[in-house]
């Protein structure tokens, strides 16, 4: 008897993952989130057909599920309204599982037609263990001076049988450009971006953006080769930023955005998305902004604009993010939803007033 309760628990369990991941996938295509995008390309699904991923086999996407009503409503009525009455203040801190790692909450949508960002800042943390390092870490720990901005790294040497396998990113080198005008920082751009340079300057500075090429699978990024590399065709350690090689580096960065595409995936575990975000947070980042889908070239530098000119004027990050959202819903060109609720920041809720 003991060992049959245990089975129906298990097997509700798993048709309760199957719902939310269904539910995931249909609220990804209600939102529509690849039509009509004029994208740069920031991923590596080229290298990995070329066999130089990280082994691990592509996550098999889930079939949307069909539902009653939209399922950004559905969402927000079977994670939110239960616990609405517990929400005190406009902050939301979420410690999600398993694929709701995954799911846009910012346009969840109540049943006054409101989306989740309109009445609330939202932030997720890995697990309430993290919440606790997060909160317990001296705010003296983390740098207050020091800016790594990279952006359009360059790819062309990255080349199998003779093909170049990445295109140049014009609009990441735009992006990297524009922040680093903000904060009056040079940015590394082009050949400058290699991965040896990022890597020495990653544990001396307070904010780090990075506008790249990224792993759809793990959020691992493409850096410039190493020029000191063994062979002139560059093997996957000469440039790609993996997840080891950020929990090698001691970080003490208070903010990372990593505006690369699916930046927010990984491999989807009971406690949470293991991927390139986690590591910068493992490694000692405060806080981590992620995308979970890629979003069009115009929208992303609108967005890193409106952004970066709330956070550089001393608000926090999740703050910003919100501001952020909403100047884009506003707007007549980048509104609907797939342009601005990509966007998640996981970690601590920090602020670069004095980030210089």
């Amino acid at each position: 008897m003991e060992l049959r309760k245990k089975e129906l628990s298990e097997n509700s369990l798993i048709g309760m993952k199957d719902f939310l991941s269904s539910l995931t996938a249909t609220s990804l295509q209600e939102i529509d989130v690849r039509a009509g995008l004029k994208c740069e390309d920031r991923s590596l699904d080229k290298l990995r057909d070329e066999q130089m991923a990280n082994g691990r086999s592509p996550q098999t996407p889930a079939k949307p599920v069909p539902v009653q009503k939209n399922a950004l409503r559905t969402f927000y009525d079977i994670i939110i309204d239960p616990i609405a009455d517990l929400i005190h203040g406009n902050e939301l801190i979420l410690v999600p599982e398993g694929p709701l790692c995954l799911a846009p909450y910012a346009a969840f949508v109540d049943s006054n037609s409101r989306y989740l960002c309109e009445t609330c800042r939202i932030r997720m943390i890995p697990s309430l263990s993290s919440l606790k390092m997060i909160t317990d870490s001296p705010d003296a720990y983390h740098s207050k001076t020091g800016v790594l901005l990279v952006g359009d790294p360059w790819v062309q040497e990255v080349v199998r049988e003779g093909k170049i396998l990445m295109e140049q990113l014009p609009f990441a080198r735009k992006e990297v450009q524009m922040i680093s005008r903000i904060f009056n920082s040079k940015p590394l751009i082009g050949r400058e971006a290699t991965k040896d340079k990022v890597l020495r300057k990653l544990p001396s500075v307070a904010l780090v953006h990075i506008a790249a090429h990224g792993d759809i699978e793990t959020g691992e990024i493409a850096l410039s080769p190493n020029s000191t590399r063994a062979s002139q065709n560059p093997a996957k350690e000469d440039f790609v930023l993996t997840m080891k090689d950020v929990r090698s580096v001691q970080l003490r960065a208070r903010l990372v955005v990593l505006s690369c595409c699916y930046s927010g995936r990984g491999e989807i575990k009971a406690e949470g998305v293991v991927g390139i975000a986690r590591a910068f947070l493992g490694a000692g980042a405060r806080a981590v902004l992620v995308s979970l889908w890629a979003i069009d070239d115009n929208a992303t530098l609108e967005f890193m604009k409106s952004f970066y000119s709330h956070l550089v004027k001393g608000r926090s990050a999740s703050e910003s993010l919100i501001k952020a959202m909403k100047c884009m819903r506003e707007s007549e060109e980048f509104k609907e939803v797939k342009h601005w609720a990509p966007f998640v920041l996981i970690g601590d809720d920090v602020t670069l007033d004095s980030v210089e």
